[in-house]
């Protein structure tokens, strides 16, 4: 069932347009983000968590491998670590949102401590079932609350181990996994200063020319060897980020040619400055 005129949770205020986020040093697992009113898109990226997102107000697409899913207010969507994926408004539209990013470790460990079945999900899965929305909401309202952190951590344990996130999997496959010929080039890549590794080496390594190279690395990842490059770089750059390194810092370090290199690519992957990010949560 598609829930199309849910009210926003109270939290929001109805003219915010930036995106929000919540942090907490003692709870170094899980980094939560709302919008209202957005019109910011992303380009296909990945998150090094799993995470979890739900659609408040508006209509969005979802776009993960050859699947495309509609969402609308009331959806939940599972997106596991590491796969490519974008979910973007409406040309022209605005919509509401929230997304939940939980280390993939931590989660694997309280699945296995909590039933023994510690498998995580390799596919994206969506649910329209309004309970789950719900709890989703309540934990959420709690996390950006001035609630005690032990009641949030309570609350995040108990909302995983529910596994009520899970959701069902997209009709159409994600991508595949890895084929190992390029399980040791993705390993390379996520190296430091990785970035100047040139696509002509890439090629070479696997055996493959250049052209052969791109439409089977694009087919196994969902993005072009460049594109999985910049997303490393950008994933990295969020964890300089929460520790406070500045921004012209992370641009030299990171190799992007520019401060407003820099800006630019983490705007398309993140929908928020850098500067915004790091001065947004604990």
């Amino acid at each position: 069932m598609v829930i199309c005129c849910l009210s926003p949770p109270a939290f929001h205020p109805l003219s915010m347009s930036h995106p929000q986020f919540w942090r907490d040093a003692r709870l170094p697992y899980v980094e939560s983000r709302r919008a209202v009113n957005s019109r910011a898109c992303y380009a296909t990226h990945t998150h090094d968590t799993v995470s979890i997102g739900a659609v408040d107000n508006g209509h969005s697409t979802f776009t993960c491998g050859d699947a495309s899913y509609r969402l609308a207010a009331g959806s939940l969507v599972m997106v596991p670590s590491h796969c490519a994926h974008a979910c973007n408004p409406d040309p022209d539209a605005a919509w509401s949102y929230q997304m939940l990013h939980l280390d993939a470790q931590w989660v694997h460990a309280l699945l296995a401590e909590n039933d023994g079945d510690a498998a995580l999900p390799d596919h994206a899965a969506v649910s329209h079932a309004l309970p789950a929305y719900q709890r989703f909401c309540e934990l959420n309202d709690l996390l950006f609350s001035d609630a005690a952190h032990a009641d949030k951590e309570s609350a995040l344990i108990l909302y995983v181990g529910s596994r009520s996130w899970l959701g069902l999997p997209l009709a159409a496959p994600t991508p595949p996994l890895l084929p190992h010929r390029f399980q040791h080039i993705t390993a390379l890549l996520r190296e430091p200063h990785s970035h100047d590794i040139s696509l002509a080496t890439l090629a070479d390594m696997a055996g493959m020319s250049r052209y052969q190279f791109i439409r089977a690395f694009r087919a196994a990842t969902g993005m072009t060897p460049h594109a999985y490059q910049l997303d490393l770089r950008i994933l990295h750059a969020r964890q300089l980020l929460r520790r406070g390194q500045s921004l012209s810092r992370i641009a030299q370090d990171l190799g992007f040619a520019d401060q407003s290199h820099f800006q630019r690519a983490f705007k398309q992957r993140v929908a928020a400055t850098p500067g915004l990010y790091q001065r947004s949560g604990g």
